[in-house]
Protein backbone atom coordinates (compact mmCIF):
# COMPACT_ATOMS: atom_id res chain seq x y z
CA UNK A 1 0.00 0.00 0.00
CA UNK A 2 2.67 2.21 0.46
CA UNK A 3 3.76 2.51 -2.95
CA UNK A 4 0.24 3.35 -4.04
CA UNK A 5 -0.42 6.06 -1.71
CA UNK A 6 1.55 9.91 -1.39
CA UNK A 7 3.54 9.64 1.32
CA UNK A 8 2.35 13.30 1.86
CA UNK A 9 -1.29 12.74 1.69
CA UNK A 10 -0.96 9.60 3.84
CA UNK A 11 0.28 11.19 6.85
CA UNK A 12 -1.84 14.63 7.08
CA UNK A 13 -2.96 15.11 10.77
CA UNK A 14 -0.06 12.77 11.74
CA UNK A 15 3.08 14.37 11.78
CA UNK A 16 2.31 16.68 8.17
CA UNK A 17 0.64 19.71 8.42
CA UNK A 18 -1.51 20.92 5.15
CA UNK A 19 -0.02 23.27 2.40
CA UNK A 20 -3.40 25.29 2.28
CA UNK A 21 -5.42 25.97 5.25
CA UNK A 22 -8.66 27.58 4.67
CA UNK A 23 -12.14 26.38 5.06
CA UNK A 24 -14.60 26.69 2.27
CA UNK A 25 -17.80 24.91 0.88
CA UNK A 26 -19.66 23.88 -1.88
CA UNK A 27 -18.58 25.66 -5.54
CA UNK A 28 -16.37 28.55 -3.25
CA UNK A 29 -13.98 25.27 -2.27
CA UNK A 30 -13.10 24.63 -5.95
CA UNK A 31 -12.71 28.35 -7.02
CA UNK A 32 -10.51 29.05 -3.73
CA UNK A 33 -8.48 25.79 -4.80
CA UNK A 34 -8.02 27.02 -8.62
CA UNK A 35 -7.02 30.23 -7.05
CA UNK A 36 -3.88 28.37 -4.90
CA UNK A 37 -3.02 26.76 -8.04
CA UNK A 38 -2.60 29.74 -10.04
CA UNK A 39 -1.06 31.40 -7.02
CA UNK A 40 2.13 28.54 -7.07
CA UNK A 41 2.06 28.75 -10.51
CA UNK A 42 2.84 31.89 -11.03
CA UNK A 43 5.15 31.96 -7.67
CA UNK A 44 7.25 29.25 -9.07
CA UNK A 45 7.19 30.98 -12.97
CA UNK A 46 8.82 34.01 -11.61
CA UNK A 47 10.96 32.68 -9.11
CA UNK A 48 12.25 29.71 -10.85
CA UNK A 49 15.74 30.31 -10.27
CA UNK A 50 15.53 30.77 -6.30
CA UNK A 51 15.13 27.28 -5.32
CA UNK A 52 11.83 27.04 -3.83
CA UNK A 53 11.33 24.00 -2.00
CA UNK A 54 7.52 24.36 -0.70
CA UNK A 55 4.51 27.13 -1.31
CA UNK A 56 1.88 27.52 1.79
CA UNK A 57 -0.83 29.79 1.51
CA UNK A 58 -3.24 30.67 4.99
CA UNK A 59 -6.18 32.62 4.15
CA UNK A 60 -8.23 34.85 6.69
CA UNK A 61 -11.29 36.94 5.69
CA UNK A 62 -10.14 39.62 3.32
CA UNK A 63 -6.36 38.44 2.73
CA UNK A 64 -4.42 35.54 1.71
CA UNK A 65 -1.19 34.79 3.54
CA UNK A 66 1.63 32.82 1.06
CA UNK A 67 4.91 31.78 2.95
CA UNK A 68 7.37 30.81 0.68
CA UNK A 69 10.77 28.17 1.75
CA UNK A 70 13.22 29.21 -0.43
CA UNK A 71 17.30 28.00 -0.60
CA UNK A 72 17.90 31.52 -2.13
CA UNK A 73 15.66 34.04 -0.46
CA UNK A 74 17.58 36.89 -1.54
CA UNK A 75 16.54 36.14 -5.32
CA UNK A 76 13.26 36.88 -4.01
CA UNK A 77 13.50 39.89 -1.90
CA UNK A 78 15.45 41.44 -4.33
CA UNK A 79 17.67 45.43 -3.16
CA UNK A 80 15.63 46.74 -1.16
CA UNK A 81 12.76 44.27 -1.07
CA UNK A 82 11.97 45.61 -5.06
CA UNK A 83 11.20 41.73 -5.97
CA UNK A 84 9.25 40.99 -3.50
CA UNK A 85 6.91 44.43 -3.87
CA UNK A 86 6.58 43.19 -7.65
CA UNK A 87 5.91 39.95 -7.04
CA UNK A 88 3.32 40.64 -4.54
CA UNK A 89 1.66 43.37 -6.83
CA UNK A 90 1.17 40.37 -9.27
CA UNK A 91 -0.21 38.12 -6.98
CA UNK A 92 -2.88 40.77 -6.09
CA UNK A 93 -3.30 41.70 -9.82
CA UNK A 94 -3.97 37.66 -10.01
CA UNK A 95 -6.22 37.75 -7.25
CA UNK A 96 -7.89 40.94 -6.34
CA UNK A 97 -6.97 40.02 -2.86
CA UNK A 98 -4.75 41.88 -0.40
CA UNK A 99 -1.38 39.39 -0.48
CA UNK A 100 0.69 38.94 2.63
CA UNK A 101 4.27 37.23 1.76
CA UNK A 102 6.64 35.82 4.29
CA UNK A 103 10.05 34.44 2.99
CA UNK A 104 11.65 31.83 5.00
CA UNK A 105 15.26 30.34 3.95
CA UNK A 106 15.99 26.67 4.01
CA UNK A 107 19.26 25.97 5.96
CA UNK A 108 19.99 22.18 4.05
CA UNK A 109 18.48 22.72 0.46
CA UNK A 110 20.75 18.83 -0.43
CA UNK A 111 17.85 17.42 1.53
CA UNK A 112 15.10 18.82 0.45
CA UNK A 113 12.88 16.43 -1.64
CA UNK A 114 11.95 18.99 -3.78
CA UNK A 115 14.74 21.00 -4.74
CA UNK A 116 16.46 17.28 -5.24
CA UNK A 117 14.31 16.11 -7.86
CA UNK A 118 14.25 19.74 -10.15
CA UNK A 119 18.49 19.29 -9.61
CA UNK A 120 17.95 15.93 -11.19
CA UNK A 121 15.36 16.90 -14.00
CA UNK A 122 17.41 19.85 -14.90
CA UNK A 123 20.54 17.56 -14.91
CA UNK A 124 19.49 15.35 -17.26
CA UNK A 125 18.25 18.17 -19.37
CA UNK A 126 21.97 18.90 -20.12
CA UNK A 127 22.25 14.97 -20.65
CA UNK A 128 23.88 14.32 -17.96
CA UNK A 129 24.42 10.38 -16.59
CA UNK A 130 21.05 9.59 -14.78
CA UNK A 131 23.07 7.37 -12.50
CA UNK A 132 26.02 9.68 -11.90
CA UNK A 133 23.24 13.03 -11.08
CA UNK A 134 21.37 10.28 -8.83
CA UNK A 135 24.63 8.84 -6.79
CA UNK A 136 25.95 12.10 -6.40
CA UNK A 137 22.76 13.32 -5.37
CA UNK A 138 21.81 10.88 -2.56
CA UNK A 139 25.75 11.03 -1.10
CA UNK A 140 25.30 14.31 -0.64
CA UNK A 141 21.95 13.92 1.20
CA UNK A 142 23.57 11.24 3.63
CA UNK A 143 26.15 13.00 4.27
CA UNK A 144 24.36 15.41 5.88
CA UNK A 145 22.68 13.02 8.68
CA UNK A 146 19.19 11.89 7.17
CA UNK A 147 18.22 8.33 7.73
CA UNK A 148 17.30 6.86 3.91
CA UNK A 149 16.71 8.96 0.38
CA UNK A 150 15.33 6.77 -2.59
CA UNK A 151 15.31 8.34 -6.10
CA UNK A 152 13.50 6.96 -8.80
CA UNK A 153 14.00 7.65 -12.92
CA UNK A 154 11.91 6.47 -15.64
CA UNK A 155 11.57 7.12 -19.26
CA UNK A 156 13.65 6.64 -22.09
CA UNK A 157 17.17 6.86 -20.13
CA UNK A 158 20.46 7.56 -22.09
CA UNK A 159 18.24 7.39 -25.59
CA UNK A 160 17.11 3.97 -25.10
CA UNK A 161 14.19 2.92 -27.90
CA UNK A 162 12.50 1.25 -24.39
CA UNK A 163 11.17 3.60 -21.55
CA UNK A 164 12.47 1.72 -18.54
CA UNK A 165 12.83 2.53 -14.53
CA UNK A 166 15.67 3.02 -12.58
CA UNK A 167 16.27 3.90 -8.70
CA UNK A 168 19.32 4.49 -6.42
CA UNK A 169 18.44 3.93 -2.89
CA UNK A 170 20.60 3.99 0.61
CA UNK A 171 19.37 3.85 3.82
CA UNK A 172 15.71 2.94 4.97
CA UNK A 173 12.65 4.46 3.60
CA UNK A 174 9.60 3.02 5.61
CA UNK A 175 7.12 4.11 3.68
CA UNK A 176 4.04 2.61 5.43
CA UNK A 177 5.16 3.64 9.01
CA UNK A 178 3.02 6.83 9.58
CA UNK A 179 5.50 8.54 12.39
CA UNK A 180 8.19 8.40 10.06
CA UNK A 181 8.90 11.45 8.87
CA UNK A 182 9.15 11.31 4.79
CA UNK A 183 9.38 14.30 1.85
CA UNK A 184 8.39 13.12 -0.92
CA UNK A 185 8.30 15.50 -4.48
CA UNK A 186 8.25 14.58 -8.23
CA UNK A 187 9.39 16.66 -11.26
CA UNK A 188 9.79 15.88 -15.18
CA UNK A 189 12.36 16.31 -17.50
CA UNK A 190 11.58 17.29 -21.17
CA UNK A 191 14.68 15.63 -22.67
CA UNK A 192 14.86 15.14 -26.90
CA UNK A 193 13.81 11.42 -26.36
CA UNK A 194 10.52 12.30 -24.36
CA UNK A 195 9.74 13.14 -20.74
CA UNK A 196 11.45 11.67 -18.11
CA UNK A 197 9.72 11.13 -14.50
CA UNK A 198 12.15 12.05 -11.45
CA UNK A 199 10.57 10.83 -7.70
CA UNK A 200 12.40 11.26 -4.65
CA UNK A 201 11.58 9.95 -0.86
CA UNK A 202 13.63 11.19 2.04
CA UNK A 203 13.83 9.79 5.33
CA UNK A 204 14.91 12.57 7.93
CA UNK A 205 13.68 9.99 10.80
CA UNK A 206 10.81 9.31 13.51
CA UNK A 207 8.30 11.77 15.00
CA UNK A 208 7.58 10.43 18.05
CA UNK A 209 4.03 11.64 19.56
CA UNK A 210 4.23 13.90 22.64
CA UNK A 211 3.61 12.82 25.99
CA UNK A 212 0.30 14.90 27.57
CA UNK A 213 0.98 17.79 29.72
CA UNK A 214 -0.67 17.48 32.74
CA UNK A 215 -1.50 20.01 34.77
CA UNK A 216 -1.75 19.66 39.03
CA UNK A 217 -4.23 22.30 41.12
CA UNK A 218 -2.34 24.87 43.28
CA UNK A 219 -3.22 23.33 46.42
CA UNK A 220 -1.83 19.94 45.34
CA UNK A 221 1.40 21.61 44.49
CA UNK A 222 1.22 23.81 47.57
CA UNK A 223 1.33 20.40 49.49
Amino acid sequence: MGRKVHPLGFRLGYVKDWNARWFAEGRKYSQMLAEDLRLRDLIRKEMSRAGISQIEIERTANQISVTIHTAKPGIIIGRKGANVNILRQQLENLTGKKIRIEVREIEQPEIEAYLIAESIAQQLERRISHKRAMKQAVARAMRLGIQGIKIAVGGRLGGSEMARRDKVMEGRVPLQTLRSDIDFAQSESLTTFGRIGVKVWVYKGEVLPQPPKIELAPELLEG
